[in-house]
């Protein structure tokens, strides 16, 4: 059976933001998020949304503590699993996030 899209709320249709700020739907469908655990993504989402067009931001840890309601510590292993799973660059007090690794196709100038 076809699921059938359709707007559920009209008043509140999204729309593409002036500023810089998007998740890449390649999270889900090539897999990174199997790269870091939940309070990982929770970082990367504050730190996509409150970078600049480059990706560049410079909120301290006791900030994005208190954003995200954890301890300054689950701040630094969410950070962690960020930098190995080469999401974001990290150098106290800037954080980077990256683009992500193209695939294949995205390579070759294919359509995926």
């Amino acid at each position: 059976m076809k699921i059938e899209k359709r707007i559920l709320s009209t008043d509140r249709l999204r729309r593409c933001p002036e500023q810089f700020s998007f998740v890449d739907h390649r999270l889900v469908r090539a897999g990174y998020l199997r790269r870091a655990e939940a309070k990982a993504w929770a970082l990367y989402l504050v730190l996509i949304t409150v970078g600049d067009e480059h990706g560049l931001s410079y909120y301290s840890d006791p900030s994005l503590a208190r954003l995200l309601s954890l301890p300054p510590e689950e701040i630094a292993a969410a950070r962690c699993q960020l930098l190995a799973a080469e999401m974001i660059a990290y150098a106290e007090p800037l954080y980077q996030v990256l683009s992500l690794t193209p695939t294949g196709s995205e390579r070759t100038g294919g359509i995926r």
